[in-house]
């Protein structure tokens, strides 16, 4: 059989209390791509299998599984191996589960087209204490990048990114970026296509790629617990496009404009006007990358005309212009 073309053994790696939706989505996706492909009358290009130290054990949200295979000791063709988070702040390897898995990865070797592996958030640790990690390039969840950099100094972890790629080592940051990572590896297997119709049947809006970075402008500036400027940042966050001035943000949150300044200077690192211009650029992004024109992608984020969208968008140092349909990360 054609090496490019033989099914794929996806081996899905658990121990006790790994976060469920870290491999659901992902084996999700490989099983609406072989339901797509039979469709199509192509044969299936994914075997799917769940493995783990033990036969049965709970997953992060309590429910039990069973029937796991052991973890493999022969590879009869491509395979990738992935492993996934565990809830916690730091990811414990001294259970007797966790050592037995950290030694059955020790006597993998992964290369680019063979057997190959594939993290999902904090499954990074796990192949760091494994040593599966030195030398490459890796993400995982923003919570446990300092913890990576510890485990493995002799990786290069990079921050704010949905996926990293460097073969054979596949890593993807939080939780749902795990769908993303293995939309991707659908993409190179299959083809974009497929990948596509994969995403459309699991309604994931825009596909991010390896250059988009984790946090979006409307997640970040909330590493805080202030109440009134959560409030003042789900209101813009709902409507960038409305009439927003600082005084009006400073009605949500009940205080005066100056003291507002100061809240989101304090507490979120960035002033009010350019939060929103940030926030402005990013729904613009997503507009111009489902087919609007660059006026309409300005009149739809709020910017008055499209002059000031491109203005904003040489500011924020994005490159080429947004009517070259540019989708870099707004920073």
């Amino acid at each position: 059989m054609d090496p490019q073309r033989a099914p794929v053994r996806v081996v899905f790696v658990l121990l006790p209390d790994s976060l469920v939706l870290d491999w659901a989505g992902p084996a999700e996706a490989l099983r609406i791509a072989n339901q797509r492909l039979r469709a199509a009358g192509q044969p299936e290009r994914f075997v799917i299998e769940f493995a783990g130290p033990r036969p049965s054990m709970r997953g992060s949200v309590g429910v039990a599984l069973s029937g796991l295979s052991p973890l493999p000791t022969q590879w009869d063709g491509p395979g990738w191996v992935v492993l996934v988070g565990l809830p916690g702040d730091t990811i414990a390897t001294d259970t007797p589960e966790a050592q037995d898995l950290l030694h059955w990865l020790r006597g993998q070797r992964f290369t680019r087209g063979g057997v190959e592996l594939v993290t999902v958030c904090a499954g990074a640790l796990l192949a760091a204490h494994a040593g599966a990690l030195t030398g490459r390039r890796v993400t995982t969840h923003h919570h446990h990048l300092d913890e990576l950099r510890t485990v493995e100094p002799r990786c290069e972890v990079v921050s704010n990114r949905v996926f990293v790629i460097d073969p054979p080592v596949y890593s993807s940051a939080g939780v749902t970026t795990g769908i993303d990572l293995m939309l991707h590896r659908i993409a190179d297997t299959c083809g974009e296509a497929l990948a596509a119709q994969v995403a459309q049947a699991m309604v994931v809006a825009l596909r991010r790629g390896p250059h988009d970075p984790e946090l979006s402008p409307f997640l970040a500036y909330r590493n805080h617990l202030h109440a009134a400027l959560h409030r003042v940042q789900d209101a813009v966050s709902e409507q960038p496009q409305a009439d927003w001035s600082v005084p009006r943000m400073a009605e949500v949150a009940h205080t005066s404009a100056r003291h507002l300044t100061r809240l989101f200077v304090e507490h979120a690192g960035v002033a009010p006007l350019a939060y929103l211009r940030r926030l402005r650029l990013a729904a613009a992004q997503l507009a111009l990358a489902s087919g609007a024109s660059v006026t309409r992608a300005a009149e739809l984020s709020g910017f008055g005309s499209d002059t000031q969208l491109r203005r904003a968008w040489h500011q924020f140092g994005l490159p080429g212009s947004p009517s070259a349909g540019t989708s870099a990360p707004v920073r």
